[in-house]
């Protein structure tokens, strides 16, 4: 999707890598004001505003490929958008302010604010549209996993690979019915599943250190801005993806197309969906697997981001702590800005 607007090599993460975490931070800080409250749509507003408000403070000329919808969808961050001050270099913008908004509203594990950016070209524009996912983590050789071979064949690959029987082999999928028949074909294997109920892009991210987290491959279907986002990380720590949007109506073709995409059965891989110079920047809402949500102390607020960069291979986690500028009043909370 390249559109031949590109900044010298290595400018972009060099300029921002650090500044995405206020971007994330922000964003986290203001949908947990909201946690457990079951309030969906207003913790995901509440991110949206702060992540865009934040973004407009930035040094860049930046596009919104991958955000909340199309303009007539969303108000803001809506694919197209352009965000920053416009004075420095062309980037791709993708942006998931709130992923897991169920999960932030019932105060469960995993809800994060996540980013990606990119030089200008780089980041796959797609539709708000469902995607078909398959990925792994670094240390695979390509091909090995394929979105067109059967569960039971990606499963036996991995396994054959890694020298162990396909029943030490753990699938992360997405717990919904659409996925009954991938669960069960998954089974029939021997391997084991580890269902989730938000988060994909999470999920993905686990696949990359299997040692640590037990998670081996992601297969399914989710959301395709989450699945460019993801790509971006795994862009960033190595790891094999592909991913097929699913453009099953003539709307949706006709959305697509007017985003460029000719041939609505292509599978994507991994550097069709993020390429060049990529950061991402990720911060807990609520406590995770992968991050540590957002704490609300008497005198400040605690964060955890975890910020990656494809140019240095660099995987950096960051712990943040900011003071309140003023005694709260009446138990409220400011909207600390990063």
């Amino acid at each position: 999707m390249a559109n031949g607007n590109t900044t010298s090599a290595g400018s972009v993460g060099r300029t921002l890598a650090l500044e995405l975490v206020r971007v994330t931070e922000r964003a986290a800080i203001a949908a947990a004001h909201l946690r457990g409250q079951g309030k969906e749509r207003e913790a995901d507003q509440a991110a949206v505003d702060a992540m865009r408000a934040e973004l407009n403070t930035l040094a860049i000329d930046g596009t919104v490929v991958i955000g909340e919808g199309e303009r007539d969808e969303a108000p803001m961050l809506y694919i197209g958008e352009r965000l920053g001050t416009g004075a420095g270099p062309k980037v791709d913008i993708a942006v998931d302010p709130l992923e897991g908004t169920t999960l932030c509203a019932k105060d469960m594990p995993g809800a994060i604010a996540v980013m990606a950016l990119a030089e200008a070209g780089s980041l796959l524009a797609a539709p708000d549209v469902y995607m078909q996912k398959i990925a792994i983590g670094p240390g695979y050789p390509a091909g090995l996993v394929d979105l067109d071979a059967s569960p039971a064949d990606n499963i036996a690959a991995l396994a054959r690979h890694k020298g162990v029987d396909p029943a030490q082999i753990t699938a992360i999928i997405l717990d919904r019915p659409r996925h009954m028949g991938l669960i069960a074909a998954v089974r029939a294997t021997g391997a084991g599943i580890r269902l989730i109920s938000d988060g994909d892009i999470a999920g993905i991210i686990h696949t990359t250190s299997p040692d640590e987290t037990g998670a081996d491959i992601y297969l399914g279907t989710g959301a395709a801005p989450e699945g460019v986002i993801a790509a971006g990380v795994l862009r960033c720590i190595g790891g094999h993806m592909q991913g097929r949007l699913i453009l099953d109506s003539h709307e949706k073709r006709e959305r697509a197309a007017r985003m460029g995409i000719s041939d609505p059965n292509r599978k994507y891989e991994l550097h069709d969906m993020a390429r060049g110079d990529v950061i991402v920047a990720a911060t807990g809402v609520t406590d995770g697997a992968l991050l540590k949500g957002v704490r609300f102390k008497p005198d400040r607020v605690e964060t955890e981001t975890v910020v990656y960069r494809s140019a240095t291979g660099t995987v950096r986690r960051i712990h943040g702590e900011r003071r309140w500028p003023r005694p709260h009043e009446n138990g409220r909370r400011p909207d600390l800005r990063a």
